[in-house]
């Protein structure tokens, strides 16, 4: 005869790896804002450039976003991209005011 399953001990394990996976991929968004410099931020600026950048369904722009993050992560420096880096010719910054020329 069969052992019977248990299904409690079974749940409680999936349950515990979903939770370690989570806290895995917290502390490596985590060390993403740090590796970026992004820390350096205000949390409510980091927070809305983050919501601006879900938001934003310009296809051309976020393959800009696209191909700079491969580049970070392809640079063995990992250093940030400088301020000429961040914002595109002509944008405005993201506190509001005018574009430093």
């Amino acid at each position: 005869m069969r052992k019977p399953r248990d299904f409690d001990s079974e749940l409680k394990a999936l349950a515990d790896k979903a939770k370690a996976i989570k806290e895995r991929r917290v502390r490596q968004l985590g060390e993403l804002v740090a590796a970026t410099g992004a820390d350096a931020l205000d949390a409510d600026l980091l927070a809305g450039a983050l919501l601006d950048a879900v938001a934003n369904k310009d296809a051309a722009t976020r393959e800009g976003w696209r191909k700079a993050g491969a580049a970070f992560f392809r640079s063995k420096q990992r250093k940030p991209a400088s301020r000429s880096e961040q914002r595109p010719e002509g944008a405005l910054p993201l506190e509001g005011g005018a574009a430093s020329h």
